[in-house]
């Protein structure tokens, strides 16, 4: 039957409305916010195949993923089946961070809590509890038999073993580098004391004009001050500057502003008769920098904190050659040792009164341009024995053959002369003892980490504090569980009512179902009226019934539909908002498809949530809008109206959401051998969502009820995750009322632990080299009454 001209002018207009709201967003600039930033196809990344999302991935899979992200094709690692690593030759570092006793629940009920973890983690899966110990998994498990174990791309080939813990080696690697790579980061500068803006203390400082960003061409300037004592402490009485020729610029006296108690004659060379005639302030120096320094100057000091304070100056860009040549336990050398040893040159003399500032800068100066030109790996081997005071003995050429080696993913990679690292609680880590750090706390874990440098190739830290604080809390852990799945269950169900009398269970599930599966129906008939509570599988549906079927018309009257009313949900609208806004929804949306027949006895969309619209301005009289549940039973059989089909494809979700954009992926969930009803759709960015969305009322008209999505794809539904594996039975009831003021009192301390875990976390991730593969596996918890699953969160930290 073709269709009539009046349908077909409906959709065209509907499908021009639909194309001008999405170019409307193209073009508003309010809606650039909307737009998705996709990362390059060059960046190194990781995601989770759609085929897959939905599957918890083991140990085994968990292990496959580093081999490959450590080893690559070129080791003879293959890809693996259920998630693409692009670029993996760009991985710097893998970091895996195990936080015991953490389940996929504990995650997603204290969702706000754990902001930097949901924001910066982009790729999340489902993880299967393990018995084993999963550190040591990760280090034992072997690799495949065949693999190429090849040094010859290590930047460590070659180098001897006693050199690769050496101070230098150990912070900048072997290879020569620009200048970038020794250009100190804010937090280095905050950690060895220099004037930073911002911080406490150096408020009163002037700033140079620095860009955001040095390169390997930005010049380099070498400083050097003196200062003398006064009233109010050391306070500067000269100071030079040279720039990247040698050329002196600048050497000023500098009159201080105090009382001097002390010139320091012997370390500054200042005289009273010095600076009796000096009217050069420290203002004026400061103007005078600020003028002969360019915007992209790189200062060299040594110790070059001690200038910048006496100079109250802040500089964002500088090298530290104390910090550049480092001695064994953080010892720092002399300027005169570093200029007489490196070069070859007398400075600070004894027939010399006081040090000379210019020839200090200049000495500063050579020290970085030549470590810089020469590289770390070859400063250390000529100077070793004259600054570090040790030689290397050559092995024995009766040396035993070497044995075959191990195909451990831990041994391996020490093979390939990769460091390694545990660190967390003592345990049968299958490792040498020297790259394990035992640590009985969080805190301690965490400081470990982070005071290493550089940071091991494969680092593994385990967290056991929510392990130990589940431990003791062991009587009350079984009603803490079933309270968790309870706050989260609650997310998904609404309150209907009230119904006409004679509506069943039956009846009410038929209504729901046009805004999602529905897990649960339980009529509640202690009123005189009869309401229902509805249990959604999923958030989506939850919302829609609130949006949707809040006033629907029933027998001439409406009915409401609200969220459950309790202390659990008092934050429900800032989850939901955070789910909404959450990297794994950005580009993703909701729709279920209606029955035709549905669709004419829905509120119409001009008022949302729960406001019912008039007879009159809904084009119906008050006749028309009836029951529209299916008619009652006929001599004992229930009547079923033929209507149209309303089933879904992926080819009709395609054609009718492509009007707003191209569709990355079309997710159809469905019971075995039954049709799917909803789907979750991908847009290949945010702007195809937004444009979708802003279109909702046209879209009902063919026949979908669309929201954001909500639910993370990785499961299945939200009512799955938070299905007990056992029931409550009435002692466990008995015993959860029972405790409620220690369960209330131990909800509070596990809020306060997962904010200081989230903060933990990012840290560490701060911490991290760019182009690391980082790793949060909560591993989920196996017991007799069954299995709680965990949660893998992957992301790639990339170059900033």
């Amino acid at each position: 039957m073709e269709p009539s001209a009046s349908a077909t002018c409906k959709r065209k207009a509907m499908d021009l409305t639909a194309h001008n709201r999405a170019k409307r967003l193209k073009t508003d600039p309010a809606g650039e916010e909307l737009l998705e930033c996709r990362s390059s196809p060059r960046s190194l990344r990781i995601s989770v195949l759609p085929d897959h999302l939905q599957q918890p991935i083991t140990v085994n899979e968990l292990t496959e993923l580093l081999h490959y992200a450590a080893l690559g094709k070129t080791g003879g690692i293959k890809q693996p089946s259920w998630c693409r690593l692009r670029r993996q030759k760009r991985i710097e570092a893998i970091n895996v961070v195990i936080v015991e006793g953490l389940t996929q629940r504990h995650f997603y009920k204290h969702y706000l809590d754990l902001k930097h973890l949901r924001k910066k983690y982009t790729t999340r899966v489902t993880f299967t509890p393990t018995s084993e110990h999963l550190a040591s998994e990760i280090f034992s498990r072997k690799i495949p038999e065949g693999v190429t174990i090849s040094k010859t791309n290590n930047e460590y080939s070659g180098l001897h073993k006693a050199l690769r813990s050496h101070p230098v080696i150990t912070k900048f690697g072997t290879q020569r580098k620009g200048l970038t790579a020794y250009v100190l980061s804010q937090e280095q500068m905050i950690k060895s004391h220099y004037p930073v803006k911002g911080m406490p203390g150096f408020e009163d400082f002037v700033c140079t004009d620095s860009v955001d960003c040095v390169t390997d061409s930005s010049p380099l300037y070498g400083l050097d001050c003196e200062m003398c004592l006064t009233v109010k402490g050391y306070e500067l009485t000269r100071v030079s500057l040279v720039d990247f020729d040698g050329n002196c610029v600048l050497d000023e006296l500098v009159k201080p502003q105090n009382q001097i108690l002390e010139y320091l004659t012997k370390f500054s060379g200042i005289t009273p008769a010095m600076l009796q005639p000096i009217k050069t302030t420290l203002r004026d120096v400061q103007a005078r920098l600020r003028t002969l320094l360019p915007s992209d100057a790189v200062v060299v000091g040594h110790s070059l904190n001690n200038d910048l304070i006496a100079l109250k100056l802040i500089h964002r860009h500088v090298i530290d050659t104390s910090l550049l040549y480092r001695g064994e336990l953080g010892r720092r050398f002399k300027l005169k040792v570093l200029a007489e040893t490196v070069l070859k040159r007398q400075i600070q003399t004894e027939e010399k009164t006081g040090h000379n500032p210019s020839e200090d800068a200049l000495a500063a100066l050579e020290l970085a341009q030549y470590f810089i030109n020469t590289g770390p790996r070859q400063v250390v081997e000529v100077h070793l024995e004259e600054l570090w005071g040790y030689r290397i003995e050559e092995e024995s050429a009766d040396c035993p053959p070497a044995p075959t080696p191990s195909l451990r993913f831990g041994d391996v990679l020490q093979t390939l002369e990769r460091s390694v690292a545990y660190m967390g609680k003592r345990s049968d880590v299958i490792l040498d003892l020297s790259n394990q750090k035992w640590h009985n706390s969080d805190e301690q874990v965490l400081t470990s980490f982070r005071s290493k440098t550089p940071c091991p190739f494969l680092s593994v830290l385990k967290f056991s504090s929510f392990s130990d604080h589940l431990q003791r809390c062991s009587s009350t852990q079984q009603p803490q569980h079933h309270e968790v799945c309870a706050d989260l269950r609650e997310m998904c169900v609404v309150f209907a009512g009230p119904f006409p009398a004679g509506v069943s269970e039956g009846d009410v599930r038929r209504l729901f179902c046009c805004c999602g599966p529905v897990r649960k129906i339980k009529m509640l008939c202690t009123t005189f009226r009869v309401h229902a509570e509805v249990e959604f599988e999923l958030l989506e549906g939850a919302m829609l019934a609130v949006k949707t079927l809040n006033g629907f018309i029933m027998q001439g009257k409406p009915i409401k539909v609200q969220r459950p009313v309790n202390e659990s949900m008092l934050d429900l609208d800032l989850t939901l908002d955070a789910l909404m806004d959450d990297s794994l929804n950005t580009s993703h949306i909701f729709a279920v498809k209606l029955k035709p027949s549905m669709v004419k006895c829905l509120p119409a969309p001009a008022k949302l949530n729960g406001h019912t619209l008039d007879a009159e301005c809904s084009g119906r009289s008050p006749a028309d809008v009836v029951n529209t549940l299916p008619p009652a039973k006929v001599n004992g059989k229930r009547l079923q109206p033929k209507i149209p089909n309303s089933k879904l494809c992926e080819e009709k979700v395609r054609e009718t959401f492509g009007l707003f954009g191209a569709v990355e992926s079309v997710l159809l969930p469905a019971e075995p051998g039954k049709h799917p009803r909803h789907a979750f759709i991908k847009f290949q960015s945010s702007e195809g969502k937004h444009a979708a969305l802003s279109a909702s009322e046209d879209l009902r008209k063919r026949d979908f009820l669309i929201c954001p999505s909500l639910t993370p794809l990785h499961l299945p539904s939200w009512a799955a995750m938070t299905t007990a594996s056992v029931d409550l039975d009435k002692e466990a009831a008995e015993e959860k009322t029972t405790t409620q003021v220690h369960i209330t009192s131990q909800d509070q301390d596990m809020d306060q632990m997962m904010r200081k875990l989230d903060r933990s976390l990012k840290k560490i991730f701060k911490s991290l080299p760019d182009n690391t593969l980082t790793v949060v596996v909560l591993p989920g918890h196996t017991s007799a009454h069954g299995q709680l699953p965990g949660l893998c969160l992957m992301e790639v930290k990339e170059a900033s």
